[in-house]
């Protein structure tokens, strides 16, 4: 099989995952954290990812313990998200693909979720409530291709938590999420 490194950043979290032979090889990630009660807007958002993916990247070959000789391939998220955030993810892929020499290939951010959701479950044909930012959608393999068979025409479920959060000026600090003093 081959060796993927993926970088996605189509939204608040920049990532770079390795993977082979369907199996997690490293995944290091940032996350742009404005202010409680602030939303991450495009701009702020893609200065963050650009501030920080070269570092996220290295971590991700040392963590693989693999040097860009071992990658045979390129991936990252082609869309949907946030255009600005999107944009600098791509340049980076684009780069390292051009000096490295390696193929790179766009993926859809809905259906990467999806697929990552089957690696990890090994469920074979799942229909997938998909809750994302700007997207909630019920999507199904179907005819050999993705289908989607429902989705929300005004507020997606994921911006509808996120304002909520706002309101209640919650933290988007992941690490605020996962502190064991908050877990009690």
């Amino acid at each position: 099989m081959p060796t993927i490194l993926g970088l996605e950043g189509s939204a608040n979290k920049i990532g770079v995952g390795i993977l082979r032979d369907g199996q997690v090889l490293s995944n290091p990630r940032r996350t742009y954290c404005p202010p409680p009660g602030q939303g991450f807007l495009p701009r702020e958002t893609a200065v963050h990812h650009q501030g920080v993916i070269l570092t996220v990247l290295r971590e991700a070959l040392d963590q693989a313990q693999l040097t860009p000789q071992d990658i045979d391939a390129i991936a990252y998220t082609k869309g949907p998200g946030m255009g600005a955030p999107l944009v600098s993810v791509a340049v980076v892929a684009r780069t390292i693909s051009q000096l490295w020499h390696k193929p790179i290939i766009g993926v859809n951010h809905c259906i990467g979720h999806i697929e990552m959701g089957r690696l990890i479950t090994g469920a074979e044909n799942p229909t997938v409530l998909y809750v994302s930012g700007g997207n909630t959608q019920i999507i199904a393999y179907a005819q050999q291709r993705y289908r989607i068979f429902g989705e929300t025409i005004d507020i997606a479920v994921g911006n509808c938590l996120d304002r909520f959060a706002r309101v209640l000026k919650l933290s988007n600090d992941p690490r605020y999420w996962t502190d064991s003093q908050w877990l009690g």
